[in-house]
């Protein structure tokens, strides 16, 4: 087997696993960020979105081993490539989503003074959201395990590449699929996504999609101006976080009662209860010093009473957790994250609650820091974990998800820098990511008993449906992603591919599932690039 890829009796022949600091990786790591960055921001300020960059990174990383270089030639070895695919999806989604985004909303208020503030805060919350990520994952509510439906794709791209034969014949297939479909309108990645992803928690996902799209042309009324998916999003939230503490505490049970954890899923072999719940905890303490900081640099509390400044920062807080998590479900589940509208639902409460127009900035750019990361990296480090030979090594696994991990703090000090540096030459051009302008415009809105009474109502049916669906499936938050998302081809692609997977499931059985897999990928792989390829074009 080429490149040490891992699948068998990884004992009797330990790899060391490669590290980020070898001087060829870094350097490579290193420009990659930049590019990354780079194409990150010019996407989200003039297209409005970024790229799958998990999977555009693998085939950077891919043809970097493919260069005649002697230089480049441990690029071969699979999880290098790895590294550097995790570097460039950590600068692409670091420095575009969770650094630009959020000064992008001081700016347009006219308030410059808090960008530097907003800047540092959102630059804490970032590197906050990926340790987050990496002491949870491989946890009961974020299992290695779990779909992570980019992530797969990102290793069927790295391991066709490595092994050839049928696999790279099925990627290349899906891949001239996904592409031509991408082109013609249809989004593949959706199409793929389907192929690989709870039924359920997607089948929810279209059918939000679909009530988005056709309820207003039906019945006259729109749906997002009524708050329907962000009254959903609550109650399904709320109800989200009960099914984690309630995961936390059974988990954390079964080790103090002995039980045989080593007949349990390959889930437990990493992070169990007690270390799942030090590391929320962690969090959300980090995330509340954090905010408490934000606001006494940039003056926001001066606004505040201190019982108003201790509410606020617990808030803020809470907030930025409480997204990350539900971003990161729904990113585990669908492949599909709803991070711009976790961030304003959060805004519209703290409306609600009365804090001013300056704490509001700060705390919808805090949020909006946090989550997209969380997600991007749950991708990256699911590919991994695959690449890595799905958890038969421990040891093997932890030493190159603290390699990713290291990765990922590159990407994202490369993008910082890159973002502090040019940021003024974007926003004077009028190059503002358009959910800012959303943000601002809400906040100049104000908030109204109408829109409370609105939340609290549509609350109740996204909170039952999450209950019915269970932590595994995640129904609700998948509900209200679709419903917060405006493409009604997304959700008829989503429906077809649907049914095409249980027909050839009923027809081959389980032994089509692998060849779905890969060839999902090439659906994913080449949607993204023909996505990327418009939207440079569309960017010049």
């Amino acid at each position: 087997m080429t490149n040490q890829v891992r699948e068998m009796e990884p004992t009797q022949n330990r790899e060391v696993h490669p590290t980020l600091f070898e001087p060829v990786t870094l350097t490579l790591g290193t420009l990659m960020a930049v590019l990354g960055a780079i194409i990150g921001i010019q996407l989200l300020t003039r297209v409005g979105v970024t790229p799958n960059s998990s999977v555009i990174g693998a085939m950077i990383a891919l043809s970097l081993a493919r260069i005649p270089l002697a230089i480049l030639r441990g690029m071969g070895n699979v999880h290098r490539q790895n590294l550097i695919q995790t570097v460039t999806s950590g600068a692409t989604f670091g420095g575009a989503n969770a650094l630009l985004l959020p000064i992008g909303i001081p700016w347009l208020m006219g308030r410059t003074d808090l960008i530097a503030p907003m800047f540092a805060g959102a630059c804490l919350a970032l590197v906050i959201d990926a340790t987050i990520l990496y002491r949870v994952f491989d946890s009961k509510t974020f299992p290695a395990t779990g779909l992570w439906p980019s992530g797969v794709a990102t290793s069927e791209v790295l391991l066709a590449g490595d092994k050839g034969g049928d696999r790279a014949k099925l990627l290349v297939v899906g891949g001239m699929a996904g592409g031509t479909g991408q082109f013609l309108g249809i989004p593949m990645d959706v199409f793929g996504v389907c192929w690989i992803g709870n039924a359920w928690a997607l089948a929810m996902l279209a059918i939000g999609l679909l009530l988005r799209a056709y309820v207003p042309e039906v019945t006259g009324l729109d749906l997002n101006s009524m708050y329907v998916p962000h009254g959903i999003m609550i109650g399904a939230g709320i109800i989200a976080l009960g099914q984690m503490a309630w995961a936390m505490r059974e988990t954390s049970r079964d080790k103090i009662s002995g039980a045989n954890l080593s007949d349990l899923d390959s889930q437990y072999r990493t992070v169990l209860g007690k270390p799942f719940g030090r590391a929320i905890g962690a969090g959300f303490a980090a995330y509340l010093i954090t905010a408490v900081l934000i606001a006494g640099v940039s003056g926001a509390i001066s606004e505040m009473s201190p019982a108003m400044l201790l509410g606020f920062a617990v808030f803020a807080a809470g907030a930025a957790l409480t997204s990350e998590l539900v971003v990161g479900l729904a990113a585990m589940h669908s492949g599909w994250f709803p991070a711009f509208a976790t961030a304003l639902l959060f805004l519209v409460i703290g409306m609600l609650l009365g804090f001013p127009e300056t704490p509001l900035a700060i705390l919808v750019g805090f949020t909006a820091a946090t989550g997209p990361a969380f997600a991007d990296m749950g991708y990256d480090l699911k590919a991994g974990w695959i690449l890595r030979g799905s958890g038969s090594d421990p040891d093997f696994e932890k030493a190159g998800r603290r390699n990713q991990y290291f990765a990922e703090l590159l990407g994202f000090l490369v993008a910082g820098l890159f973002v502090w540096f040019s940021w003024e030459q974007y926003f004077s051009a009028d190059l503002i990511p358009p959910y800012d302008r959303v943000a601002v415009s809400t906040i100049a809105a104000g908030s109204s008993p109408t829109l409370a009474r609105s939340l609290l109502i549509w609350a109740i049916p996204g909170a039952l449906v999450q209950f019915l669906g269970g932590a595994s499936r995640q129904m609700g938050i998948l509900l209200a992603t679709g419903l917060l998302i405006l493409n009604p081809v997304a959700g008829w692609t989503a429906v077809i591919a649907l049914i095409l997977r249980a027909a050839i499931q009923r027809r081959f059985g389980d032994a089509a599932q692998s060849h779905m897999y890969v060839t999902a990928g090439g659906f994913i792989a080449g949607s993204a690039l023909v996505g990327f390829g418009s939207g440079v074009w569309k960017a010049r």
